[in-house]
């Protein structure tokens, strides 16, 4: 029956509870994300079973816990622990100044399938990858899924759906358009600005640019994204003809919440990788299928991708978008973000 939720509009309905802090079924278990739980709701979660903290092993290595099965530590919630020991195992934003929060205990053993989808599931919402788990029978009223389909549908390829489409005549081109695509996710928009009248039958001149309020709204020193966005659109304009894909995955994927929370473990003396790993995230989030996706939508099928990141390169030809050529983006350094350029140089592969 139509009026069903598809699996798609599930997870969408749990990413939703989960921001608000209310707790999911996953399987045979009851899952909530450490970030927005309340103290009433652990204690009624904790009446009902033992629960057990699943993080990444990226935030299990900081916190020298044990990952027994690849990609997940099951942390023992001991007798007495609060939802500020929950908190503190889950925001490494205090970890210098409180070193010891052990000796943690590993679970090992049995199917951990729930703990992998949970943490995909908070990912998904932007939310600290921090979950307890209560293997028990749940209430009413929770939206229930189940972990191996859960698992499947995160790492599937969105489809995107064009919503609209408008003139936007812009500094760098006045002869521009702005075409919204809505992911069937449920999760954000998706911009391409289309510059100029493009031919489809040759390779367009564009730039997959990931979203950064700081950098492009804000002006921050600390990263090149504001100068790369006018950059590319500055010289697609004096090329007269260009597109620019503006992927909502603020970052690299893991929303402007963590990266503030990243950029203070930055300030802390990590550098962007680190930050990434200590909050239990990978190096990069995003999912740059998207950019592609995009560009057949708008009827591409080759582009001269403005990038200095090889993977977006090799992303796009895997995804049946040709790529004859590289343009390189440089912009100048400051002193605020020479660091980072050159962990992007060093740990990313970026040509730079």
């Amino acid at each position: 029956m139509s009026l069903i939720p598809t699996l798609s509009e599930t997870i969408a309905r749990a990413r939703a509870d989960l921001r608000m802090g209310l707790p999911v079924v996953m399987g045979d278990h009851i899952a909530a994300a450490v970030e927005t739980l309340s103290p009433t709701r652990l204690a009624d979660l904790r009446a009902l079973a033992q629960p057990v903290l699943a993080l990444t092993d990226r935030r299990a290595l900081t916190l020298k816990a044990r990952a027994y099965d690849p990609g997940v530590a099951r942390v023992i919630v001991p007798q007495g622990a609060d939802l500020a020991w929950l908190q503190a195992l889950a925001d490494p934003s205090d970890d210098l100044m409180t070193p010891m929060k052990g000796p943690l205990t590993s679970e090992r053993g049995g199917d951990v399938t729930a703990h992998r989808a949970a943490l995909a599931l908070a990912k998904s919402a932007q939310l600290l990858p921090a979950m307890l788990l209560v293997p028990a029978p749940a209430p009413p009223g929770l939206t229930r899924l189940q972990p191996a389909p859960v698992i499947a549908q995160l790492a599937a390829e969105t489809a995107m759906a064009p919503v609209t489409a408008a003139r936007l005549p812009l500094q760098s081109a006045e002869r521009s358009r702005l075409h919204v695509f809505r992911p069937d996710d449920g999760g954000a928009e998706h911009y391409a600005v289309e510059i100029g009248d493009p031919p489809r039958d040759a390779p367009v001149l564009a730039r997959l640019h990931s979203a950064c309020f700081t950098g492009d709204v804000l002006g921050s020193l600390k990263c090149d994204c504001g100068p790369q966005l006018h950059a590319a659109l500055d010289a697609m304009g004096q090329a007269g003809a260009g597109v620019l894909l503006y992927l909502n995955q603020e970052g690299r994927g893991i929303g402007l919440a963590n990266k503030m929370r990243a950029y203070d473990l930055q300030n802390q003396g990590f550098d962007t990788v680190e930050a990434n790993h200590r909050l239990g995230f990978e190096d990069d989030e995003r999912d740059f299928r998207i950019g592609a996706a995009l560009l057949r939508g708008l009827g591409f099928s080759a582009t001269r991708l403005m990038t200095n990141n090889p993977r977006k390169v090799a992303m796009m030809e895997s995804h049946g978008i040709a790529v004859p050529e590289r343009v390189a983006l440089i912009t100048p350094r400051n002193r605020h973000n020479t660091d980072y350029l050159d962990t992007k140089a060093e740990k990313s592969g970026h040509l730079l």
